[in-house]
């Protein structure tokens, strides 16, 4: 069957469209983006602004228009945590079934934390032994471990690349003093988590999802992504505690014509590499590795894990 699974994300708003059935990987078919930033589109209260409300009604109509161009015999639409966490939520959530008929189920941080986890598992697979797996978005890091599918835990913090750029360092470059007082806040609150974790022993392997990892592992060297899903891309502490002070001076501008930065996510990836830089420092991580499939996969993976297998005889 022909899945569409529409992701309102903290920074876009991304309709990815696969083929797939019970037992086989997820082809991708189609895949439909559009940048709104809606982690900024908040007022002073919390609220996402009108003018926020009307733009993301606009795309989320554009994205069940191209569902249906492509085919789509379901989608799975989701919400995260600029939704989540804003104080006019339910009144957002109504207007986008009413206008757009979509009815936007809204995921808590840790339902985020152990989708991810699930799609990481069935990526890397039981070889890869016990998964610590890292994910920075716009709104929130998520951070799951685990040995089966299910991570024996899951968190998810306040911690996204977006929702600290805007709250955190307005300056452009941003001032020194600010950069230290983020690093402060995001190691303080990473830290509360590590006991948590730490019971469970050291994991086998460290995977990190999410488009700010994959940046900063392409700026750190990692292959482009036109070479393709299966190349390994690594990332290392050293190569990050390398990057942060470079990244710390220069201009939105200059970030975005480094190698794999978008224009649109380069205001955002200083804030994204501290996050990254404390989660590896804290958990004693010196090597990860980024793994393609990320939430959206995780919930295509457990839909289909609902479906009848194909020739099994009815219950």
């Amino acid at each position: 069957m022909r899945l569409g699974v529409l992701d309102v994300g903290s920074n876009t708003v991304h309709l990815l469209v696969v083929d797939a059935h019970p037992g086989a990987r997820p082809q991708p078919a189609h895949s439909h983006k559009v940048e709104i930033r809606l982690a900024e589109l908040l007022d002073e209260a919390g609220a996402v602004t009108p003018a926020g409300v009307e733009r993301l009604l606009s795309v989320i109509n554009e994205a069940v228009q191209a569902a249906e161009d492509k085919g789509c015999e379901d989608v799975l639409p989701f919400a995260t945590s600029a939704v989540r966490e804003a104080t006019n939520a339910d009144e957002v959530l109504a207007r986008v079934k009413a206008e757009t008929g979509v009815d936007l189920p809204v995921l808590s941080g840790e339902d985020e934390a152990r989708l991810t986890f699930l799609a990481a598992r069935r990526w890397f697979g039981w070889s890869a032994g016990k998964l610590l797996v890292l994910d920075i978005g716009g709104g929130s890091l998520e951070i799951a471990y685990g040995i089966d599918e299910d991570p024996d835990a899951a968190v998810s913090l306040p911690l996204g690349a977006g929702r600290l750029t805007s709250g955190w360092l307005p300056g452009d470059p941003p001032d020194a003093l600010d950069i230290r007082a983020l690093r402060r806040h995001v190691r303080a609150e990473i830290a509360r988590t590590v006991r948590e974790f730490s019971r469970f022993g050291a994991p086998d392997h460290v995977v990190a999802t999410s488009k700010t990892f994959k940046q900063l592992a392409r700026i750190a060297g990692a292959a482009r992504s036109a070479e393709g899903l299966y190349v390994q891309r690594d990332l290392s502490r050293k190569s990050l505690e390398e990057w942060v002070p470079r990244l710390a001076a220069m201009t939105t501008a200059q970030r975005s014509a480094l190698p794999g930065v978008s224009e649109g996510r380069a205001n955002q990836l200083l804030a994204g590499a501290l996050v990254a830089e404390g989660a590896m420092d804290l958990f004693g991580v010196d090597e990860l590795e980024i793994c393609p499939w990320a939430l959206r996969e995780g919930v295509i993976l457990r839909r289909l894990d609902h479906l009848p297998t194909p020739g099994a005889a009815p219950a």
